[in-house]
């Protein structure tokens, strides 16, 4: 078979094109007030350019009657080949071959105007902001029909663009007097009330365009709908008046405001603000009002500010970033990277300074949004730094930080070999007061890690020092009889050991660990609860019901498995009188009744479940402890 080639052009289905930016490049249907405020602001930019006299304006007008929504701007206009060139021809837009520097390699005339103003732009179009070339054709979302009526300065003829459903384009001359562009939009029948409602279309403006520095005008009103200067872009911005609007614009009250202003390597300026709003977990991420250009392209960018800022808020001008062909986010290329490093270090040393300058405004925003920021912590090391030093834990001695809780923890090297210091933690809400009243006069406090994550974050501030070896060795331990160095140093007890068998046997359907030990002679019996014993217990009930689904008791199962729950633990006191006496005879005497109830009642104070078994012997050993006492039948 002989071989073949040949050369085709592309084709384009015009009708297809509008449709799929209709259903696919923009998600709302007033998108194309966006793309035509947006053509009109580079035209006014494009004239003062030209002439540094020169303000402009965009105004927009409805028409109920004939269903018509109107665009016009005063600006540098278009002249006939100009719109011949760039309004029929989908992706080629004039201020993206400005911004870009490009030459055009067609109509002579075109290609001086667009030299002449590229000269005249030291920065390449800076203050512009389209560059894709699809404004005008996003109207046709809402339009059947569109109609341009536009005159260039200088320029002694006026031309008329218009375009329908089919593929073909009109151009013809026009009697337009003034400088600058009216756009007319025939709306469909789908979008006739934004002819109709004013409140849309104004709500749109505010929207996309309240920061664009060219006043805009809604319905000949005399004054204009965006605000334009707003506080937080000032050169030197007056904090005060930078949180009212905020305030005012997020509509809700900053608890602290940063002002934002970078010129290199990349430019930013705005301001973030803590938000009073508690995020309930680590997943939340925080969201940020973007322009470029003081276009306003999302007041939802994400992934600018890291992980642990998710309670900040705020409007950030990205002037060297790039919208994408959307216009409602942001290319995720190298200058938005640096954008997010920038910010990222401007916010550690803001919060760094802030513990030296303002600790107090430090404490209150930590307190606000704790949880965030310790569950963010564990994965951030400088973050966990900044914490180590501010964020405080409740212990035994009341709220203290991690450096203080370390300042009282030093060994005592009496009874440790091997720790210069010993940070103690309780992980059970029950033991708070009865873990207070045991390290009542101790000269180290006992943390109460009640929550999952500040436990890790403790694990992991002790980590750091370790490996950095900046306080000697720290040893992290529970606040339990089986942690090395509990009973001696802090609750005073020695000859610790496991309960003679015969006891052990007695006790058993307390289901604790039993321990006997020396101490203080006024308390019999002492009880330590373990919460993950607690937690298997509560996880086998709900298996016997069976109201636990499989594949979550799988995942109950396994994590048993890998780290198994360890008993609650019983201490009993020796240098108690009824302990020894109870201890020195067989359990079977009434003593050992007694005793099995001071066991039971101590598991109970301290907030332990006691198992059924336990319960049912707790009748039987009260009665034998009455025949004991009046005899049988009394």
């Amino acid at each position: 078979m002989p071989s073949w080639s040949r050369r085709i052009p592309f084709r384009v289905d015009i009708a297809g094109i509008i449709e799929i930016m209709g259903s696919s490049l923009y998600s709302r249907s007033d998108t194309p007030v966006r793309e035509l405020i947006q053509n009109a602001h580079d035209a006014v930019v494009r004239r003062r350019k030209r002439d540094l006299t020169f303000q402009g304006r965009i105004d927009i007008e409805q028409d109920a009657q004939r269903h018509t929504l109107r665009f016009s701007d005063d600006g540098v206009g278009l002249s006939p080949d100009e719109a011949e060139r760039y309004l029929g021809t989908l992706g080629v837009g004039i201020t993206g071959l400005i911004k870009r520097g490009q030459p055009v390699h067609s109509l002579d005339e075109v290609a001086a105007e667009i030299t002449e103003v590229a000269e005249r732009s030291s920065a390449g179009g800076d203050d512009l902001i389209g560059q894709f070339g699809v404004g005008l054709f996003s109207a046709f979302m809402l339009a059947e029909r569109v109609t341009v009526e536009s005159r260039k300065v200088d320029y002694a003829e006026a031309v008329h663009w218009e375009a329908g459903p089919g593929t073909d384009i009109i151009l013809s001359s026009s009697d337009r007097e003034t400088p600058g562009t009216t756009i007319t939009l025939f709306l469909k029948p789908a979008h006739h009330a934004l002819a109709e409602q004013e409140a849309p279309l104004e709500a749109a403006v505010k929207e996309f365009a309240d920061f664009l520095p060219v006043p805009i005008y809604l319905n000949g009103a005399s004054q204009r709908a965006n605000v334009i200067n707003v506080a937080w872009f000032d050169a030197t911005p007056d904090r005060e008046a930078v949180e009212l609007e905020l305030e005012g614009y997020f509509q809700e009250t900053p608890l602290d405001v940063i002002p934002i202003r970078l010129e290199k390597p990349v430019a930013v300026a705005g301001a973030l603000y803590v938000s009073p709003q508690r995020t309930p977990g680590f997943a939340d991420e925080a969201t940020v009002a973007v322009t470029v250009r003081r276009m306003v392209i999302s007041r939802k960018i994400r992934d600018l500010l890291p992980p642990w800022a998710s309670f900040l808020r705020g409007v950030l001008e990205l002037h060297d970033c790039s919208p994408t062909a959307s216009r409602e986010d942001l290319v995720r290329d190298e200058q938005f990277h640096k954008v997010r490093l920038i910010l990222e270090q401007r916010l550690y040393e803001y919060f760094e300074s802030l513990a030296q300058t303002d600790p107090t405004k430090l404490d209150s925003i930590i307190a606000w949004h704790r949880y965030t920021l310790a569950g963010s912590a564990l994965h951030d090391t400088r973050l966990r730094a900044l914490l180590r030093k501010t964020y405080r834990l409740p212990t035994s001695q009341g709220q203290l930080t991690f450096d203080q809780i370390l300042e009282k923890s030093a060994a005592d090297p009496l009874f440790e070999a091997n720790a210069d210091r010993v940070v103690w933690y309780n992980t059970d809400r029950r033991q708070e007061r009865w873990v207070n009243e045991l390290f009542h006069g101790h000269d180290a406090p006992c943390i109460h890690a009640l929550r999952s994550f500040e436990e890790s974050l403790v694990a992991s501030w002790v980590a750091d020092d370790n490996a950095h070896g900046a306080a000697g060795e720290i040893d992290l331990r529970t606040a339990s009889p089986s942690a090395p160095g509990f009973a001696s140093t802090v609750l005073g007890i020695h000859d610790v050991e496991e309960a003679p068998e015969i006891w052990r046997d007695f006790l058993a359907a307390t289901d604790a660990h039993i321990l006997c030990a020396s101490f203080h002679t006024k308390q019999p019996v002492m009880a330590f609860l373990n919460e993950r014993y607690e937690l298997s217990k509560t996880f086998e009930d709900l298996k016997k019901e069976g109201t636990v689904p499989a594949g979550f008791q799988r995942l109950i199962d396994q994590h048993f498995a890998d780290a198994p729950a360890q008993k609650n633990e019983v201490m009993l006191n020796r240098s108690h009188r009824l302990v020894a006496r109870a201890l020195s005879q067989k359990p079977s005497h009434p003593l050992g009744s007694v005793l099995r109830l001071l066991v039971c009642n101590a598991l109970s104070a301290a907030g332990a479940a006691v198992p059924r078994s336990a319960q049912a012997q707790q009748v039987d050993d009260l009665d034998w402890i009455a025949e004991a006492l009046w005899g049988r039948g009394s």
